[in-house]
């Protein structure tokens, strides 16, 4: 079946199953490996996306769901890595193995497009569903602040 959806503003056709996880369809239909499998249950965050602009879980969410709808990847939120969160992780060390950042990334990126100045327990809120095995919890709030133009503490 094909299923039409805007992948990081490209239209495009993909003939999957409907009920395929989008999550697969990124990574083995599209070459798209930025975004990780985690668990494969929506529990840790490795493979959040936007989809139209909120936080979803891809490796849950099947195609059907997506058809006719905005994808957005780590990959299409800034190609070159320009964007002020991606900016921030790097200036402040964020990662260390770094396989849960895209997820803490993409989730932090739809908090700022809602709330652009978001406290500290706003930040914490929004992202106590992703999972980082390093504890990088600390360095990830800092970089949240600092894309929103905040001072560090």
């Amino acid at each position: 079946m094909s299923i039409r959806v805007r992948i990081n503003g490209v239209e495009k056709d993909l003939e999957v199953d409907p009920e395929m996880p989008l999550l697969w369809a990124l990574r083995d239909v599209l070459g798209l490996t930025g975004t990780k499998y985690g668990c494969g249950q929506a529990l840790c965050g490795a493979c959040t996306v936007h989809l139209d602009g909120q936080v979803v879980r891809a490796c849950v969410t099947p195609m059907r769901r997506a058809a006719g709808r905005s994808v957005t990847t780590i990959e299409g939120l800034s190609p070159d890595g320009s964007h002020p969160l991606q900016k921030a992780w790097v200036d402040l060390g964020v990662p260390q193995c770094g396989f849960c950042q895209a997820g803490q990334i993409m989730t932090a990126a739809a908090l700022l497009a809602k709330k652009p100045k978001p406290t500290d327990a706003e930040i914490d809120q929004s992202l106590s569903g992703n999972l980082c095995r390093c504890g990088t919890y600390t360095r990830i709030r800092a970089a949240v602040k600092k894309a929103a133009g905040q001072p560090e503490e």
